[in-house]
């Protein structure tokens, strides 16, 4: 068994977290909760039941525990990726990254150097 394989188990076993499912004789797996579906899932049961069969993909085969992750949203297609609603009114958000297209590197903070330390030179430095 190797990463990215579709395989057929059986569920043995459900818990708050996950479903164990059994791929061949002493060989288990678990889907975690997350992976049972796209989206939130707050009870797995709504997906799953002891006793089905069903094909998962292999996610990660931990080398030294020997531990299969599993996954059947891998096999569901791909949600569509729902837009942020913007809030009612007019919002005006600042940018503060720079742009790549100027290059003006530390030529800003150099120009102000000097009125900084005139300001703290006049704010520590007793008269």
């Amino acid at each position: 068994m190797r990463i990215g394989d579709h395989v057929h188990g059986t569920v043995t076993g459900i818990q708050p977290y996950g479903a164990f499912v059994n791929l061949a004789e002493n060989v288990q797996g678990l889907i975690h909760i997350s992976e049972c579906h796209y989206g939130f899932v707050k009870d797995i049961h709504e997906y799953l039941t002891v006793g089905d069969e069903i094909d998962v993909v292999v996610l990660d085969i931990d080398e030294f525990t020997g531990k299969i992750s599993l996954s059947l949203r891998c096999l569901e297609e791909e949600q569509v990726s729902l837009q942020p609603v913007a809030p009612q009114g007019e919002v005006h958000h600042k940018h503060y990254w720079t742009n790549r297209n100027v290059h003006e590197g530390f030529a800003p903070i150099q120009k102000r150097r000097h009125a900084w330390e005139q300001e703290a030179l006049n704010q520590f430095v007793k008269k």
